[in-house]
């Protein structure tokens, strides 16, 4: 279902970034132990965590303990911050991909979801070019699932037909 909260929003995208190269499973049964770790996802927050802050998070055996990803938590957030300055607010400034609307697919099958698109290409570059980190445009293109810039549930599916 689309979500335009910015805070939920950088949830999806901390939460997004974790993930890379782990099963999504792992970081849900860790999603509350983030949203204490990253101060409820508040980005004005996060954007302040310093080398301490960030020396606390790595030993915290509730999230992933990768300096990488949480140092991009802590960009991300710095980055976000600008982008909503520029645009407004990040929901603006990312629906923008997809033309400010859900996109519907009508697959049959799971194998036919793609892994990206060009849409989560141009976002991936974009947001790279604005200093965000973890935003492959794999990452990114499930990151758009997430937060239901599109919408990949098979036909089958009973959330399929629900109002985007």
């Amino acid at each position: 279902m689309p979500v335009h909260d910015d805070h939920r929003l950088f949830e999806f995208l901390v939460l997004e970034g974790a993930q890379a190269g782990l099963s999504w499973d792992t970081i849900l049964r860790k999603r509350e132990n983030y949203r204490k770790a990253f101060a409820l996802f508040d980005p004005k927050l996060v954007a302040r965590f310093d080398q301490r802050k960030i020396g606390q998070l790595l030993e915290d055996a509730g999230i992933v303990r990768n300096r990488l990803k949480i140092v991009s938590a802590v960009q991300n957030a710095q980055a976000l911050l600008k982008v909503a300055d520029e645009f407004g607010s990040f929901d603006r400034y990312l629906w923008q991909f997809v033309g400010g609307k859900p996109r519907l697919n009508a697959w049959k099958a799971s194998r036919q979801v793609p892994a990206r698109t060009p849409q989560s290409d141009t976002m991936s570059k974009d947001l790279g070019s604005r200093g965000f980190k973890f935003v492959g445009s794999t990452i990114c293109y499930a990151f758009m699932q997430a937060v239901g810039m599109v919408n990949d549930h098979l036909i089958s599916c009973f959330r399929y037909r629900l109002k985007s």
